[in-house]
């Protein structure tokens, strides 16, 4: 498994200078996404709807809002 590419704009192009706060999305090889952000698993497993679950192995991270809206131009409708 390997990263393709980034979706949407860099953290840098997001306005982090200092590198501390980098919320990210990565396309990869395989087609599937993965996230970079903060770890809220313990804050919001409680508040998933009832028909929402999570594996032992999954995590639940928050991206920031600009991030996503930012990375909406580059995810493919398919």
């Amino acid at each position: 498994m390997k990263i393709v590419r980034r979706i949407g704009a860099s953290p840098r192009e997001r306005g982090s200078l200092a590198g501390d706060t980098c919320p990210d999305i990565f396309e990869l090889s395989s087609g599937d996404f993965a996230v970079i952000g903060t770890e809220a698993t313990a804050a919001l497993d409680g508040e998933l709807p009832a028909d929402a679950a999570r594996a032992p192995h999954e995590r639940i991270v928050i991206v920031s809002r600009e991030t996503l809206v930012r990375a909406k131009a580059d995810i493919p409708n398919s």
